[in-house]
């Protein structure tokens, strides 16, 4: 909770329940008093003319009586002028848009303008409530228009030709005179409220704000991917407002709740703590971060700071585009990991004072909706990060070391990918300084000029080789191999935007003299399939393989969810899945890996059918379509084959043992799993946890891809199998230990 410091009181506070006849007792269920603008002297002398009133023929559970069943109706420009004083002010319509007696507001569409500013453009509640999923049937606008040189907000509704405008309510609040507008935006800019948010609580209502009546959004549905970050318990925690940092700025509850990566700095320094907004292209944005450092542990003294960016996005069209808002920890922090308790993002108007965009487009909408002016097509989607280092030290100031790295991505084939030319230049498509560029005399010197007797893997690529002097995989492409080339590129590309505990790293590589050669950090114990058959090295024991599969699944699933782009391995193996000397799952060869630019995940991507024979999802080699569920595919064979310790083919067997995924089903649905299980670990996996194992890996490698689990999924449900095989190992235990005492009591 905050210390007592008086909330901030507007010298400018109208509440106008639009269409609600005066003798109405207009108070919403929050408690506050509305006025009714009929006959009103906020309105025009042409009101009767121009406007009439009407109520919703329907209320939604989600809508309150005041101020959504009412709505003044124009057929002609209407404008309300408001007397306020000189500053920023808060501008907030309500619209409800359904049917009304004599009205319909789905067909309706208006522009709006508040000095000068045209806030709205041929615009359409219904197609902007109708172009989100599960939004509700309200929508609510947020802008601040300036008023400077004035004593008057003006606001002016036009129907489009042919349509009727309306609106539910108006609402003027003042904001501080003393309010900080960083950098140099000029007085006269009007802004949109795009995003209000409490991160890591619950949505903050209006009337529990410090005075301007701004509701905080929960953050929860712009999480990115699997990382969700902590949400820390904070109770009696007093909020130290100052002067730089007043308690209008935000509310105490929002300084009180936050979102954080987690207590674990391994994980975190390889991970983001991710959101992402939808906004409009072609604007300036300023976005505000509220921190307040409440833990003990960090040091923590309850004193709020903010920190303002403002953003320029690009215009592609006039199509919605991606910000993604990624939190990592800075290099130098003492306590790894990131925190943030509020955020707000607004649109700052076009230099013609404009914060209009076309309508969102909703093609089922449109084909019955016959507005004057045609929707323009949307465009090509593009995605922005913003990465935030935050160092969280003992001081009540926040550290923050901002990078702003512009991402575009485009939906057709990303131009880094054609390599042709590049490569008849013997040119690097790489920045200088991104991997270390080895020369070929380098490589040879390491490998003792390619000696055989250092070769610890082959493979289609070519051989890998163990560096001489430092502990480092080489990896020699084969000469006049034009696939191998792309993938050679493909993998280097790949792996500069990835960095992960369980996913190899790229340290660098050589392009000389026609070798391309690629340099790893080694893995001390190798690939996965040294160590399940045909090896002379010791088997892994059940935990240890429930371990290393726990850490390839969280490799996948940030491929598929927790990096920049969703990426789709396309060659998970047994021998695609590195040991460092800890045994620690890594993810390799990257090479047939496909990034994919369609933020939706599951989305196809039509390609070329590439893998590995038996590894290979059936469907995508069907259809030609490849998803992230053709990765858990393959990644429920090699489930089978840490089960069973077998090739995945094996011709020696009999024809209905061959494929052992389908040797796998057969087993599952003759009940004789443990039957046909690695010999090593029989009479040494609990039965449960046997169950959860085979029955996650059986729904893998259905047939349909649909019903097949998310990584995500995978990596909980061993979690979940590997606690259950602790529990049983605790409980024998137990069992010999009190056996013990009871003959030692004998």
């Amino acid at each position: 909770m905050g210390e007592d410091s008086p909330a901030y009181k507007p010298t400018d506070y109208i509440l106008l329940d639009c269409g609600a006849p005066s003798s109405s007792n207009s108070v919403s269920e929050d408690g506050r008093k509305w006025a009714t603008d009929e006959r009103s002297k906020f309105s025009t002398f042409n009101s009767e003319s121009a406007s009439f009133v009407s109520k919703a023929s329907r209320q939604d559970h989600s809508v309150t009586r005041v101020p959504y069943m009412t709505a003044r109706i124009f057929r002609e420009k209407f404008t309300y002028s408001f007397p306020v004083s000189a500053g920023l002010k808060f501008l907030r319509f309500c619209f409800y848009p359904v049917q009304y007696s004599g009205f319909d507001a789905t067909t309706s569409f208006f522009s709006v303008t508040a000095n000068d500013h045209l806030l709205l453009n041929n615009f359409s509640a219904y197609l902007t409530l109708s172009a989100v999923d599960g939004q509700p049937p309200s929508l609510s606008k947020e802008f601040m228009v300036p008023c400077f040189g004035t004593e008057k907000l003006t606001v002016t509704f036009s129907p489009s030709p042919n349509s009727l405008a309306f609106v539910n309510s108006i609402e003027v609040v003042s904001i501080p005179k003393n309010i900080k507008i960083p950098f140099d935006i000029p007085d006269a800019t009007a802004f949109e409220t795009v995003y209000r948010l409490n991160v890591g609580g619950a949505t903050v209502a209006n009337v529990h704000d410090t005075g301007m009546f701004r509701t905080w959004h929960d953050d929860s549905p712009y999480i990115l991917g699997a990382a969700l970050g902590t949400v820390p318990s904070q109770f009696n925690v007093t909020i130290k407002y100052s002067q730089d940092t007043p308690a209008y700025k935000a509310p105490a509850v929002v300084y009180t709740t936050s979102r954080t990566m987690g207590r674990d700095p391994y994980i975190n320094m390889n991970y983001n703590l991710t959101w992402n907004f939808d906004i409009d292209g072609g604007f300036n944005y300023l976005l505000r971060l509220h921190f307040c450092e409440t833990e003990l542990q960090s040091g923590g003294k309850g004193i709020p700071v903010y920190k303002d960016y403002v953003l320029l996005i690009p215009s592609e069209g006039s199509s919605k585009q991606t910000l993604w808002l990624a939190f990592h920890p800075s290099e130098e922090a003492k306590f790894p990991d990131a925190i943030l308790n509020g955020l707000e993002i607004f649109k700052l108007n076009k230099s013609n004072g404009s914060l209009a965009v076309p309508n969102l487009e909703s093609s089922s909408i449109l084909a019955s909706l016959k507005p004057e002016n045609k929707q323009p097509k949307k465009g090509k989607k593009l995605l922005m990060k913003i990465v935030i280092g935050v160092s969280l030290g003992c001081t009540v100031t926040v550290s923050l070391s901002l990078l702003l790295s512009l991402i575009l991505w485009r939906k057709n084939r990303c131009s880094y990918y054609r390599r042709k030319s590049m490569e008849r230049r013997k040119a690097s498509p790489l920045p200088d300084q991104l991997y270390k560029c080895f020369t070929l005399a380098e490589i040879q010197a390491a490998t003792n000029n390619f000696d055989h007797a250092f070769v610890i893997g082959r493979g289609g690529f070519g051989n890998v080789y163990k560096g001489i002097k430092c502990e480092v995989a080489i990896k020699r492409l084969k000469s006049q191999s034009q696939q191998g080339a792309r993938e050679f590129w493909t993998e280097i590309q790949l792996l500069s935007q990835l960095r992960y505990v369980n996913l190899v790293s790229l340290i660098g590589y050589c392009n000389d003299n026609n070798e391309k050669i690629l340099v790893y950090e080694y893995m001390t114990n190798g690939t996965l399939r040294d160590h399940l058959y045909n090896t002379e090295k010791a088997p892994l024991t059940w935990k240890q393989r429930l371990e290393i599969c726990i850490g390839a699944a969280h490799g996948l699933d940030y491929l598929h969810s927790g990096a920049v782009h969703r990426v789709i391995h396309r060659d998970i193996k047994s021998t695609n899945i590195l040991l460092d000397e800890d045994y620690v799952a890594k993810v390799s060869d990257f090479g047939l890996s496909k990034m994919s630019q369609i933020s939706t995940t599951n989305d196809p991507i039509r390609t070329v059918v590439k893998g590995t024979f038996r590894y290979m999802d059936p469907e995508y080699y069907r259809r030609q379509q490849l998803t992230e569920k053709s990765d858990v595919y393959s990644f429920g064979v090699v489930l089978f084959e840490v089960l069973f310790a077998r090739p995945v083919v094996d011709s020696k067997l009999e024809y209905s043992q061959i494929s052992l995924a389908n040797w796998a089903r057969k087993c599952i649905g003759n009940e004789s799993i443990d039957e046909s299980i690695d010999s090593f670990l029989k009479g040494k996996i609990s039965l449960n946890c046997l169950r959860t194992y085979v029955k996650i890996a059986e729904n893998c490698i259905r047939e349909n891809g649909c019903e097949r689990p998310s990584m995500n999924d995978v990596a909980r449900r061993r979690e979940f199998a590997l606690q259950l095989q602790e529990i049983e190992n605790v409980e024998q235990v137990c069992q010999v230990s009190d056996g013990a005492q009871s003959q030692e009591i004998t």
